[in-house]
């Protein structure tokens, strides 16, 4: 475009509004109302500019995003007709045409209703839709239960002494809180997902990265946890394992379509369920085993304390790099930190405690089996559900989220989607992922760590309604990439610090160096 063919250049948001005028302003409060005209115009600041400057005689070209849609091609010929130059509009396939509807009372006040989702796919939560503690205390307890964190539990039981455990659990726990902490804090300040927190660190393009990363990881849990949940229940019930895996598919997957609502509901049932059977289970295996110290001097002690708090870090900080996913909806940023940390906190340490006892206990590192070998049959299968339900509801719900981010469509047909794709791979998922799964979960720590990091140096782009301009930010993928190398292959230290360390300076450098 050569600028010195027009005398005006309009750059800006195009709409197609459409208008209700004379409403009554009483319209929330009776069953109907009339409107004096319905019509359908064009609108958005550089619109409305561009159209009055044309009509005044002046030459003027405007620059603009639409949808490839009939409100879009509405906006077009009204442009044209105007006068104004529409070469420089551009098409947008994966997005409709932003087209508000506005109220007009009889004073001439305008009341405007956007588009938008119960899950805010694409937008900041508004605080009207923020939630309380106990809503968001049981929705993050619920995300932190998580069966794969027995495992953990049983290899720190296993390998030190009461202890050992106690000081790994209470280390690693602060890390992993502080981490998951500021994450919360994070959303809850936004009001936004991780995948509209990555647009604004990584650049429009480069979020599809991050969003990609974590999609593919929790689906990837999502089918992996279907199968934990349908193999073991089948051979207690003794019916085919696909029957459970459909059916535990098809739940999970409709909790996560209904959104916050839904996980807490479910988490409201599950973890009171998890947490007095677990423990009552815990109790008993101890009573039994003659005390904790008893159990935990089974130990064969060749754990040092140093890995014991690399696993507890490494046990949920990649599935806590989703964090701001939930926290967005609390309603005070205080609301989302606390809730968060103690969350981290005594859900994880259950997990662990249920893994160490049990796994010290009868050498099994799953607490269904510990209670099945105790006679809790049905204690078991309730736990094992509920356990795995309350994690797969949330994983899916990121899943879906970062789908939509890449492709521009909301979170429910997302959701819809990653759920047949899970269910449908469940048991291969299961039989062969795992080990890819644990190299993916390197690839968002660092994730979390740039969003942390530009987050603080540039609040004021986290403000806007609209992302930043930025298509790449090249040091944030480049960091994302370096940290994920450093921590699936360097074996010192702790994998996910490590990563997060490397991610953390390669931003820097580039942002703060180079790129100025």
């Amino acid at each position: 475009m050569n600028n010195k063919e027009f005398d005006v250049v309009a750059a800006g948001i195009a709409t197609w509004d459409t208008l209700l005028n004379g409403i009554d302003t009483d319209l929330m409060q009776v069953d109907s109302v009339q409107c004096e005209s319905f019509s359908g115009a064009s609108g958005g600041d550089a619109v409305n500019g561009a159209v009055n400057l044309a009509r005044l005689g002046m030459k003027v070209t405007l620059c603009a995003c639409i949808g490839r849609d009939s409100e879009g091609q509405s906006i077009i010929d009204e442009l044209n007709e105007a006068g104004v130059n529409t070469d420089n509009v551009t098409y947008d396939d994966k997005h409709h045409t932003a087209s508000p509807v506005l109220l007009i009372d009889r004073n001439g006040d305008r009341h405007i209703i956007r588009d938008t989702d119960a899950d805010f796919s694409f937008e900041a939560v508004p605080k009207k839709a923020r939630k309380g503690f106990l809503p968001m205390f049981f929705i993050m307890l619920g995300f932190t239960f998580f069966s794969a964190s027995m495992s953990v539990g049983a290899k720190l039981g296993n390998g030190l002494d009461l202890s050992g455990f106690v000081w790994a659990v209470l280390i690693g726990g602060v890390i992993l809180a502080a981490y998951t902490g500021t994450l919360g804090y994070i959303g809850s300040e936004s009001g936004l997902s991780f995948d509209l927190l990555a647009r604004r660190s990584f650049g429009r393009f480069g979020s599809y990265l991050p969003s990609a990363m974590i999609s593919l990881t929790q689906i990837g849990w999502f089918g992996v946890g279907v199968a934990m949940f349908a193999i073991p229940a089948a051979e207690v019930l003794k019916i085919d394992p696909l029957i459970l895996v459909i059916a535990g598919g098809v739940c999970m997957t409709a909790s996560a379509y209904f959104g916050i609502k839904g996980m807490e509901i479910i988490s409201y049932i599950s973890v009171p369920l998890i947490a007095v059977l677990g423990i009552y289970s815990m109790v008993l295996a101890t009573s039994q085993g003659g005390g904790l110290n008893a159990i935990f001097a089974k130990s064969s002690g060749g754990m040092t304390l140093f890995a014991g708090v690399g696993l507890v870090i490494g046990s949920f900080v990649s599935g806590g790099t989703a964090t701001p996913n939930f926290t967005r909806f609390s309603r005070t940023n205080r609301v989302a930190v606390i809730t968060t940390v103690i969350a981290f906190f005594i859900g994880n340490t259950l997990m662990f405690a249920f893994g160490a006892v049990g796994g010290a206990f009868t050498e099994m590192d799953d607490i269904f089996y510990v209670m099945i070998a105790q006679g809790l049959t049905v204690p078991a299968l309730i736990v094992l559900g509920a356990n795995i339900w309350t994690t797969n509801d949330n994983a899916l719900y990121t899943g879906g989220l970062g789908l939509s981010n890449i492709t521009g469509v909301r979170k429910r047909p997302m959701v819809i989607v990653s759920g047949i794709i899970g269910t449908a791979a469940a048991v291969w998922l299961y039989n062969n992922f795992i080990g890819w799964l644990n190299f993916l979960n390197a690839t968002l720590p660092p994730i979390g760590a740039i969003i942390m990091l530009d987050f603080f140096f540039n609040r004021e782009k986290y403000k806007a309604e609209d992302e930043a301009g930025e298509a790449v930010n090249l040091g944030a993928v480049l960091g994302v990439i370096a940290g994920a190398l450093v921590g699936n292959f360097v074996k010192w230290g702790i994998a996910s610090v490590n990563a997060m360390a490397v991610a953390a300076v390669c931003y820097l450098v580039w942002n703060k160096l180079i790129k100025k």
